[in-house]
């Protein structure tokens, strides 16, 4: 049974309210590609076969047990731990809210094939400490993990998403009433924190057959003190400077920069774009997200952290990029130490050294903290 015929009673009149719905799908705001641009396949099957020989590093990337960390109390009230593409636990105003878990090994629905992950999680989730919230942007296998819902459902984690979505874990056994599902726009609250659902420029599916059934968002979650924004997948919309206008500002933005492509422009960021949807966002520390776990693109693995530190201090953004695992404090991190540079100059024969002294000078690390 598809997705829209298990909507029912008041989720199916949610669904067909919305103003995303139309002909039996939800849609962009904006007409856009979802799949490869008009004349860019024979470009994007070249650069399949014959680039980007580098697309998993050839050995795990540095990590940091965030355990005995997270014992340790919040002094600013927001504090960040990325623990893998786009999972990152929030520890926000004295709650913790963890975004898009996923702790599979593939980011596919076969345990045999697929996307399989370069990158272990650096914690279990049998060690989390207690989460509070789930925010589930959309319905993408590498952002919607069966068995990672699962498993936080039977904790009596809520799980807050995109409309329609709840249809999808409530028939894996996720109570309803453990669910809320919102359209743009639409806020809920627990306890001190308001979450929104907002715009992002995506699409969803995870079978033939049933692409758009379910909503795609961004997210804003906002407590007594600070704001954070969390991008989902995305392509660059100028959607972002009503967010700004809306629900701004932020005190900590999580924007998706890895798994892009020119050819996949309309619906992933990638470093460049992630910049200017920064600036429309009205700024705030920028934590880069949606990299470093999977290879789901053609790029090497390492170029988003490397276009961004090249990219960031022109424009002005400070940019927040722990080790995977590393609790953070946003508003205390004041420069960015290139922790993946010493994998990666070992995979181009070079010292590590060398390859510091080499790129010093095009990429300043130092970021000013206002």
């Amino acid at each position: 049974m598809s997705t829209i015929e298990r909507y029912a009673g008041l989720r199916r009149e949610r669904v067909r309210a919305s103003k995303q719905w139309a002909d039996g799908t939800f849609r962009n705001t904006a007409s856009v590609s979802q799949g490869l641009k008009r004349g860019t396949a024979l470009a994007t099957v070249s650069d399949f076969v014959f680039g980007g020989q580098r697309r998993t590093p050839r050995g795990p990337l540095p990590t940091v047990d965030p355990i005995p960390l997270w014992t340790r109390p919040v002094d600013t009230g927001l504090r960040a731990t990325w623990l893998g593409h786009s999972t990152v636990l929030v520890e926000i105003d004295g709650m913790r809210v963890l975004t898009d878990p996923v702790w599979g090994e593939r980011a596919s629905p076969m345990r045999f094939a697929g996307p399989k992950r370069f990158q272990p999680v650096p914690v279990t989730l049998a060690k989390l400490p207690p989460v509070d919230a789930v925010v589930l942007s959309h319905d993408h296998y590498d952002h919607l993990c069966q068995e990672s819902i699962v498993a936080l459902s039977a904790k009596g984690v809520p799980v807050y998403t995109s409309l329609g979505v709840g249809a999808r874990i409530e028939a894996w056994g996720v109570p309803a009433a453990q669910i809320t599902e919102l359209d743009w726009w639409e806020s809920a609250t627990l306890g001190s924190l308001t979450i929104t659902a907002a715009p992002s420029q995506h699409f969803s599916g995870r079978s033939v057959g049933d692409r758009n059934r379910t909503l795609w968002s961004s997210f804003v979650v906002r407590g007594a003190r600070h704001a954070v924004f969390f991008s989902g997948d995305t392509g660059l919309t100028p959607e972002y400077a009503a967010i700004a206008a809306k629900l701004g500002p932020f005190d900590l933005v999580m924007l998706e920069v890895g798994a892009f492509h020119p050819s996949w422009g309309d619906i992933h960021l990638g470093p460049a774009n992630a910049l200017e949807a920064l600036a429309l966002l009205g700024g705030g520390a920028f934590l880069p997200v949606h990299w470093g776990t999977f290879n789901l693109a053609i790029h090497a693995w390492d170029e988003p952290p490397e276009t961004l530190v090249q990219l960031a201090p022109s424009r002005g953004a400070q940019l927040v990029m722990p080790r995977l695992g590393e609790p953070v404090e946003p508003s205390r991190v004041e420069r960015v130490d290139p922790w993946w540079r010493a994998l990666s100059a070992l995979e181009k024969g070079e010292r590590p050294a060398q390859r510091e002294e080499a790129q010093l000078a095009d990429a300043p690390l130092e970021e000013p903290i206002d």
